[in-house]
């Protein structure tokens, strides 16, 4: 989606500029066209060279500058950016932003130039939460212009709190969510995602290979094309994407209860997590200690834990359910028949022993089989484009009512 799309990449003065350089990197690596304009400020941190080798594109930063074929510069790179982007985004700049002061390139830039901005700000926290400040990003966001929070922490002068600059791969998914088009405004989604685990004593549990990369995905997906998205996820190492509400749950009992809560109010539930069938019978609440005897056996009974997709099914009414079914042998049969138990619009098939797909793969090789019968086989594919024909899949539901 980032693909061709060209990106005016202003960077200002502080030391978060060096985070720009990665930013920089990972445009690139997605094919975007990055312009630069770099102001004085931002020079003293980073040089123009370093941007210059990374974008292959010439770095700007003289006011009046001569550019080839003699295009008024400014004029020039405000007509062929479909977005600017300010990363980092200074207290000083967005002031200038905010009031219409066109006093260095990118300022004036802006000024010429109808594309919508996104900020990452970088600054000191006392900075940040000033008043001026707060009603400056306020007046540009009531302009169309959209602000990704900056990370809390340690900052660079030693203070802690907000203040530093979104990192590189957030400000990619930020970009991402701009291009994307928005075709399930209004739409409430739940996506559940990830394994969940079963305790057997304060240290030990059940659990599966599931990483939640998929559901992840889905989720980012969604958010994408502007659905109201709600993550259910088990443990996962993943990072979640932003503007995403997010529920954490441990077991399949909490994670049956996090969808409860939701389920009246959605349109689309997805059942992407691989949730423990069997939980333990008897929890023990101390460590089990190892015996001495070699030839002692451990048994540990277990006990049904409830359906998810079957509870929901039988109650979804007009909702759309969009199931998983992760097999390692008779993968039709198996999946056509958890269709119909489970009561989904569609599920989504894949076969565990292929190599290219499951849990911890970036990529799944998948069938979808559909309430009326159709079956679609699809080639090996990134879960994330994989993501996108389920969301497409989605979407011709709701358009057929």
């Amino acid at each position: 989606m980032l693909k061709g799309k060209t990106v005016l990449l202003g960077i200002t003065g502080g030391i978060a500029a060096y985070k720009s350089a990665d930013l920089v990197s990972k445009l690139k690596k997605a094919d975007v066209n990055v312009d630069i304009i770099m102001t004085e400020a931002a020079t003293k941190f980073v040089t123009p060279l370093t941007f210059q080798t990374m974008s292959q594109n010439r770095v700007h930063v003289e006011m009046f500058g001569l550019e080839d074929e003699m295009n008024v510069e400014h004029i020039s790179l405000a007509q062929r950016a479909d977005v600017i982007l300010i990363a980092p985004a200074s207290a000083n700049t967005i002031s200038k932003i905010a009031n219409g002061i066109a006093d260095n390139l990118l300022t004036t830039t802006i000024l010429a130039s109808k594309a919508r901005i996104i900020f990452a700000p970088a600054m000191n926290s006392t900075m940040y939460l000033n008043e001026a400040t707060v009603e400056n990003i306020e007046k540009l966001k009531s302009r169309g212009h959209i602000f990704l929070k900056p990370g809390e922490g340690r900052l660079a002068c030693g203070d802690i709190g907000p203040g530093k600059m979104s990192e590189p791969i957030e400000i990619i998914d930020a970009l991402e969510e701009f291009f994307t088009q928005k075709d399930f405004i209004g739409k409430k989604v739940i996506i559940t995602a990830g394994p969940t685990i079963e305790p057997i004593d304060p240290v030990r549990y059940i659990t599966n290979h599931s990483s939640g990369k998929m559901g992840y995905s889905l989720a980012k997906e969604f958010r994408n094309r502007g659905a109201e998205v709600i993550l259910v996820t088990g443990p996962s190492s993943l990072d979640v994407p932003l503007n995403i509400q997010t529920i954490r749950v441990n077991t399949t009992l909490e994670m049956l209860d996090a969808v409860k809560m939701n389920f009246e109010f959605c349109d689309i539930l997805i059942k992407s997590a691989a949730p423990s069938d069997y939980r333990v019978e008897n929890y023990q609440n101390k460590k089990i200690k190892k015996s001495p005897d070699k030839d002692e056996k451990l048994t540990i009974d277990l006990v049904k834990n409830p359906d998810i997709a079957k509870y929901f099914g039988e109650i979804k009414r007009d909702k759309i359910m969009i199931g998983f079914a992760a097999e390692t042998n008779n993968l039709i049969e198996y999946a056509k028949k958890k269709l119909i138990e489970k009561n989904f619009d569609f599920i989504v098939a894949n076969d565990l022993t292929k190599a290219g797909a499951g849990f911890k793969e970036d990529t799944n090789i998948v069938t979808i089989i559909h309430k009326n019968g159709e079956i679609d086989d699809l080639p090996i594919m990134k879960k994330a484009l994989l993501s996108k024909v389920i969301a497409d899949k989605a979407l011709n539901l709701i358009d057929k009512g």
